[in-house]
């Protein structure tokens, strides 16, 4: 049964994929079963890149510091580097 939230747009539900965007990024997240268990199919809509993160990974995200949060978040440390 899919969750329809008619606020933002987003329809969510087994195989569905959700958006989420702002005027910085734009991101499709899925739940990817084809690994040996689910995990969250994130996938840069500008560039491409594709990142999965499994449960353990998830959870390390929700438990940084803010610190740490803040710079894995800045994008100058990667993103737009001409080296990476």
């Amino acid at each position: 049964m899919a969750d329809n939230d008619s606020r933002s747009g987003v329809v969510t539900g087994p195989g569905s994929t959700a958006l989420v965007g702002s005027e910085f990024a734009e991101v499709a997240a899925s739940v990817d079963h084809a690994g040996n268990g689910p995990r969250l199919r994130l996938e840069d809509l500008r560039s491409g890149r594709v990142r999965f993160l499994d449960a353990l990974e998830l959870e390390s995200i929700i438990w940084l510091p803010e610190g740490h949060l803040r710079q894995l978040l800045d994008p100058s440390s990667d993103r737009w580097r001409e080296d990476g």
